[in-house]
C-alpha cells in the first residue's frame, strides 16, 4: 500500500519526487529505487506482485497498447502486432540487423535508406525508439501508483558495448516517454554497484562483470579503489543472448522434424509456439537433464525432446563467443586471471549450469558471485545510481570508457584520433590545427570513429563547417578542435580559431549505428591491418608535406623572382616537376628523395635572402624598398 504524503497547511497531496533507475531489458525490463527507510535498493512491484515486465509491446489494430505480462499472449493470439526484443534494434538500421534465423512474427520495414529502422503494426510504422518509450512509460506509471509519488527523472542503463547512436536512441525514449534521463550508465557498472562494491571507501578490488542477457552480451573488467569506478576495459555484443539460444533450439527442431519445418514454413504462429517451448526448454534444462513436452498442431501431435548435453552442444558456439569477448577485455586491461578478484554474474541466461562452467574455467575461479538475482541486479545498481545523482551518496564516482577511438579527417584522408577507444568517458581533449591554402575561410570538419589510419575503413558520425575564419596566409590561423564525450557517451565536437576566436560546435546524432558485426571487425582489421595502415598513413603524410613544399616554393619563387639567378630558377623548376611526378605515382621513397633534394638546393638560396632581408632590415629597408 502506497504512502501519500499530505500538505497539512494547504490542505493538498503532496507528491514526493524520486529518481528511478531503469533496467530496459531486451527480454525483461523494471524499474527500481533506493527504499528511504532501508537505504536499500528494491525493485518495484506491480499489483500482481511481479517486478519483471516483459519486453512485449501488443499494437492492437484498434489503437490499443499492451505491455508486458498483458500482450504475452498475443505472441501466440496475434504474432503480427506483438512486438519482443526491440532493444536489438535501438540506433540500428535494416542493413544492420542480422534476421537471418531469428525468429520474429513481426514485419521489419526495409525503406532502402540509412534511416533506423520501423516496425509494421496495423498498417502503421513504428521506430524502436516509439515502443521502447511504451515499455518505459509502462515502468514509469507502475513506479508512480505503488510510490504515491510523480516520476519525472531517471537513470536508465545500456549495453557497455553501446555505441554513440544506440545510447541516444535509449535517451530520446525516455524522453518520449516523459523522463528526463539524468544519465545513461553502463550495465556491468550498475551491476557492481548493486552489489554494494566500492561503498567501502577502504575498498580496492578487481571485478570482471559477466553480463549475459536476453539479446546482448558484454564483459566489462572494473577496478574499484576508494569508491571511484573505473572501467578498464569492455568488450562484448549487442546482438548475442538468451534469445539466440532459443532460436538455436528452435532451428535443431526444426531440423530433425521436417514436417514440423514444412509447417512452419507456411504459418508464422508455429515459429512463436516453438520459441516459446525453447525458451521454457532452456530454463527447464539449466536445473534437469531432459525436457520433452507435445506441440499440438491442428490434426498433428509432435513429441519434442531435447537433452541437456544436446541443448550445451547448441550454445557452445554462442558461448564461445563470450568468452572470446572474454579474452579480448583482458587483453586490453592488460591483466592476467590472478589479478582478478570476483566474478559478477549478471543477466537470466547466466543461470544456465554450462555458461557458468565456462566462465569458471576461462578465468580459473572455482566460485562465481551469484548472490543476487540476476534479473533484478542492473535495475538495482540504476537505483543507487539515481540515489549518488539526487546527491545522497557523495563519495563514489563512476569512470566508464569509449569502445571505438574518435577523430577527425586530416589531410591525406587520414584519420587524427583525438579520443582513443578505452578511454575514461566522460572526457574532454583538443588539438590544434591550421589551414593548407592561403586565404582559407572555411574548413570542413569530419568526424570519425574507429581504428584504422584511413577514414575509408572507419564510421563516419557527423560533419560540419567552421566558416569566418580571417584571411591569412596558410598555417598562420589557429584552430582548436575540441571533443567532448560527456558520461553518457555522447559526442559534442567544438571548433574555434583562436586569434579571430570564431567559432562553431556540433552534437553528434548519427541516424545509424554500427552493427557489431562492423564494430568487431573494425577491431579486428586494426590488428590485421596494422602495418599496411603504417604504410598508408607514412604515404599521405609523405604526400601532404611534398604538396606543401611544392606550393611554398612556388609562392617563395612568385614573391623573390628577381632576386633568384636563371640558373636557380630553373633548376628549381626541375626538382619542383620531379617531386609532383613522384606524388602522381605515389611512390613514398621516391617522394621523399624528390622532396629532400628540392628542399636541399632550395635552402641555399632561401637562407641567402633571408640574410639579405635581416640586413635590409637593420638598415630601416625592406628588400622591396631596392
Amino acid at each position: 500500500m502506497a504512502i501519500i504524503p499530505i500538505n497539512i497547511k494547504e490542505g493538498t497531496l503532496k507528491l514526493e519526487e524520486y529518481i528511478v533507475g531503469i533496467d530496459l531489458g531486451t527480454t525483461n525490463s523494471l524499474v527500481a529505487i533506493i527504499d528511504r527507510l532501508t537505504g536499500k535498493p528494491i525493485a518495484i512491484a506491480g499489483h500482481n506482485a511481479e517486478v519483471i515486465v516483459p519486453s512485449i509491446v501488443y499494437l492492437n489494430p484498434n489503437g490499443e497498447i499492451l505491455i508486458g505480462h498483458q500482450a504475452k499472449p498475443f505472441l501466440l493470439n496475434d504474432p503480427a502486432n506483438t512486438i519482443f526484443s526491440v532493444k536489438r534494434l535501438m540506433g540500428k538500421t535494416y542493413s544492420d540487423v542480422d534476421t537471418n534465423g531469428s525468429v520474429l512474427g513481426y514485419k521489419l520495414i526495409d525503406d532502402n535508406s540509412e534511416s533506423l529502422i520501423k516496425i509494421k503494426s496495423g498498417g502503421k510504422f513504428y521506430t524502436p525508439i516509439e515502443l521502447s518509450a511504451f515499455i518505459l512509460k509502462e515502468l514509469k506509471n507502475r513506479a508512480e501508483k505503488q510510490l504515491g509519488a510523480k516520476i519525472v527523472k531517471a537513470v536508465i542503463t545500456v549495453p557497455a558495448y553501446f555505441n554513440d547512436a544506440q545510447r541516444q536512441a535509449t535517451r530520446d525514449a525516455g524522453k518520449l516517454a516523459d523522463l528526463d534521463v539524468l544519465r545513461i550508465v553502463n550495465e556491468p557498472t550498475a551491476a557492481s554497484l548493486a552489489y554494494g562494491l566500492g561503498l567501502d571507501p577502504s575498498e580496492t578490488k578487481t571485478i570482471a562483470v559477466y553480463d549475459l542477457g536476453g539479446g546482448t552480451f558484454d564483459i566489462s573488467i572494473l577496478k574499484i579503489h576508494q569508491g571511484i569506478f573505473e572501467v578498464l576495459s569492455t568488450h562484448g555484443n549487442t546482438q548475442l543472448g538468451g534469445d539466440d539460444f532459443d532460436n538455436a533450439i528452435v532451428r535443431h527442431w526444426l531440423d530433425i522434424y521436417i514436417e514440423l519445418r514444412e509447417e512452419a514454413q507456411m504459418h508464422s504462429l508455429i515459429l512463436q509456439k516453438l520459441r516459446l517451448l525453447a525458451e521454457e526448454a532452456k530454463k527447464h534444462l539449466s536445473s534437469a537433464m531432459n525436457f520433452e513436452t507435445d506441440l499440438i498442431i491442428e490434426k498433428m501431435s509432435i513429441s519434442l525432446k531435447l537433452s541437456r548435453l544436446d541443448f550445451e552442444k547448441l550454445i557452445k558456439p554462442l558461448v564461445d563467443q563470450t568468452i572470446a569477448s572474454c579474452k579480448h577485455a583482458m587483453k586490453d586491461a592488460s591483466l592476467s586471471h590472478s589479478e582478478i578478484d570476483e566474478i559478477i554474474m549478471v543477466g537470466g541466461s547466466t543461470r544456465i549450469q554450462f555458461v557458468q562452467d565456462e566462465v569458471k574455467q576461462f578465468f580459473n575461479k572455482s566460485v562465481l558471485n551469484t548472490s543476487l538475482n540476476p534479473d533484478e541486479v542492473v535495475a538495482l545498481g540504476a537505483a543507487v545510481e539515481a540515489d549518488i545523482l539526487a546527491g545522497n551518496r557523495k563519495d563514489i564516482l563512476l569512470v566508464d570508457v569509449t569502445p571505438l577511438s574518435l577523430g577527425i579527417e586530416t589531410l591525406g584522408s587520414l584519420m587524427d584520433v583525438i579520443i582513443p577507444r578505452n578511454s575514461k568517458v566522460p572526457q574532454r581533449a583538443a588539438r590544434q590545427y591550421t589551414t593548407s591554402v592561403d586565404g582559407q575561410s572555411t574548413l570542413r570538419i569530419c568526424i570519425y570513429q574507429g581504428e584504422r589510419d584511413n577514414i575509408s575503413h572507419n564510421r563516419k558520425l557527423g560533419e560540419f563547417f567552421l566558416s569566418g575564419i580571417p584571411g591569412m596566409p596558410a598555417g598562420m590561423p589557429k584552430i582548436e578542435i575540441t571533443f567532448m564525450l560527456d558520461a553518457d557517451g555522447i559526442l559534442k565536437v567544438r571548433a574555434k580559431e583562436l586569434r579571430s576566436q570564431v567559432e562553431q560546435h556540433i552534437e553528434v546524432k548519427p541516424q545509424y549505428g554500427l552493427s557489431d558485426k562492423e564494430l568487431e571487425q573494425m577491431l579486428l582489421d586494426s590488428l590485421v591491418h596494422a602495418k599496411e595502415d603504417m604504410s598508408y598513413r607514412s604515404l599521405k603524410e609523405a604526400i601532404t608535406e611534398a604538396q606543401n613544399l611544392c606550393y611554398a616554393t612556388q609562392n617563395f619563387i612568385k614573391k623573390n623572382k628577381e632576386e633568384l639567378s636563371e640558373f636557380e630558377l630553373e633548376k628549381t623548376g626541375i626538382y619542383i616537376e620531379h617531386l609532383k611526378t613522384a606524388i602522381s605515382i605515389e611512390d613514398k621513397d621516391q617522394i621523399l628523395k624528390a622532396h629532400d633534394e628540392l628542399n636541399d638546393f632550395t635552402k641555399s638560396y632561401a637562407e641567402r635572402l633571408m640574410d639579405k632581408a635581416i640586413v635590409m632590415a637593420l638598415k630601416g629597408k625592406t628588400i622591396e624598398d631596392n
